[in-house]
């Protein structure tokens, strides 16, 4: 290869991206796989997840699959990625396996963080299944939180605020709880006629728990005219500028213009009546901040970083912007795109 290469790979718990890209913005291949979380699948698991979206990535670009490094940088941005051990773990494993000269690890926010901005800092908040966040100072500083649910105080994110909405349907049924429009909208998002079939139902396993996060739409709709829906988001908004708030204080940009870009797929669901309470509560706290919901997928920011590396100048991002998003707009069933 006479050029330098990125690959880039933003890794979820659901997903898995991979783009290879020149140093000039060039992409040359986009393909999708499962998941690849180290958390989940182990650190050779999402070895494995890589090397297969690799060699189709290969393919699909018509390069060589030879015995060297295929990427001059390489961008592992993975969710499961949450201490500085799990990092080394990753990276020092990852060697063996060729993917690139120089490979950087990190967690999947900070491929959120960079998509939503040009200046490649300020704080990102990702509401998925879970919640997490990355704030990133002007001078390089991270502010990180391990996001590993409620033995590291977070709550947030679809499954918390599914199981809420299951929680407080259960309570309005049987009395316990004020009554709410939940108590009939839970349960018939699964088919079901109250919520007591519903406990019966996760109880049994005939519905895996897991699948509460469906419910977070059902909350967002009906939070418009129930106070127990509302109250419930209005908790998820609370956690979100706490997050906020203290990224901005550990890296001192309280009083800075800085962006924090919220991302994930609730706050992707177009719901104006939550990104509008997060912004103004962001604002109570830190008038200068601009807050928005990122457009483009993770994987641009992921390559974007990779970019970064190379210093590669405005063009090439704007060149990495265009064709990236084109790309992911256009991938098919089979998890490739036609780039």
């Amino acid at each position: 290869m006479t050029s330098p290469f990125v690959l880039a790979v933003d890794g979820g718990n659901s997903k898995t991206d991979l783009a290879l890209v020149r140093g000039s913005g060039e992409v040359l291949a986009l393909v999708r796989g499962p998941q690849s979380s180290p958390h989940h699948l182990g650190v050779e698991g999402c070895l494995g997840v890589l090397d297969d979206l690799l060699a189709r990535a290969l393919k699909q670009a018509r390069l060589p699959n030879g015995s060297g490094p295929v990427a001059d940088v390489g961008q592992l941005l993975l969710a499961g990625v949450d201490f500085p051990i799990e990092v080394e773990e990753l990276r020092a494993a990852a060697e063996p396996h060729h993917l690139a000269a120089r490979v950087s690890v990190a967690n999947d926010t900070f491929a959120v963080l960079r998509a939503g901005t040009e200046r490649g800092w300020g704080v990102a908040v990702v509401c998925g299944s879970g919640i997490n966040c990355v704030g990133v100072a002007p001078d390089g500083r991270h502010a990180r939180f391990p996001a590993l649910g409620s033995i590291t105080g977070d709550w947030g994110g679809g499954f918390d605020i599914g199981l809420a909405a299951v929680s407080a349907a259960a309570r309005s049924e049987d009395g316990r709880g004020p009554h709410t429009a939940l108590q009939r909208a839970v349960p018939a998002h699964f088919g079901l006629s109250t919520p007591a079939e519903l406990a019966q139902a996760i109880h049994r396993r005939e519905i895996e728990l897991s699948r509460v996060v469906e419910l977070a739409p059902v909350v967002l709709a009906e939070a418009a005219s129930d106070a127990v829906a509302d109250s419930i988001v209005e908790h998820l908004v609370e956690e979100v500028v706490a997050l906020v708030r203290v990224a901005l204080q550990r890296l001192d940009l309280v009083g800075a213009p800085a962006e924090v870009v919220l991302g994930g797929g609730l706050f992707q669901s177009g719901d104006r009546r939550l990104t509008t309470a997060v912004r103004l509560a962001v604002a109570d706290i830190a008038p200068e901040a601009e807050v928005h919901t990122v457009s483009p997928p993770p994987i641009v920011g992921a390559a974007l970083l990779g970019l970064d590396e190379l210093h590669s100048g405005p063009e090439a991002q704007l060149r990495l912007r265009r064709e990236l998003g084109a790309a992911f707009e256009h991938l098919d069933g089979s998890g490739a795109s036609c780039v």
